[in-house]
């Protein structure tokens, strides 16, 4: 029964450690992306830094963040079904998180949209919508770090 404890820990830390990666890789392309919009707006459509622009959004999309947000659910789900590490009918906190992770998942397929719309050079929004766009991942992050760390419920 040890050798299987001490398997699941170490299991459960590469699946953490994992799990924590691309999260960061994650976060760190919902606070970018919408970053490039706020420059995008003020450049002219059609024109070489616009095209520029473009280039770089999709491949911030398509190479860093959908991989990363596909890995950050492949992993934070493996971590729900190994024993241990949540009980549902307690750990109200997990909930509030899956929560958060799915308004975040629902930003990254705003961006994604938002990433085609600049490609078609069809943007009406400003650079204000994208500067307070731009801090929702901040929120949300906290929020679940919070919860995460905290455990309030």
């Amino acid at each position: 029964m040890e050798i299987v404890n001490e398997y699941l820990g170490t299991y459960q830390a590469w699946i953490r450690a994992a799990h924590i990666i691309a999260v960061m890789s994650w976060v760190a392309g919902l606070l970018y992306l919408p970053r490039l919009f706020i420059y995008h707006v003020d450049s002219t459509p059609g024109g070489g830094q616009s095209e520029t622009f473009k280039v770089m959004e999709r491949r911030l999309l398509k190479a860093i963040m959908t991989p990363a947000m596909l890995a950050s659910w492949v992993f934070g789900l493996a971590l729900l079904a190994t024993p241990g590490v949540v009980d549902f009918g307690s750990d109200f906190w997990i909930y509030a998180k899956l929560a958060a992770v799915v308004i975040m998942s629902g930003l990254h397929g705003f961006l994604a949209k938002t990433v085609r719309i600049f490609a078609e050079d069809m943007n009406d929004r400003t650079t204000r919508f994208f500067r307070i766009l731009n801090e929702v991942p901040t929120g949300l992050m906290i929020i679940i770090v919070v919860l995460v760390i905290v455990r309030p419920f």
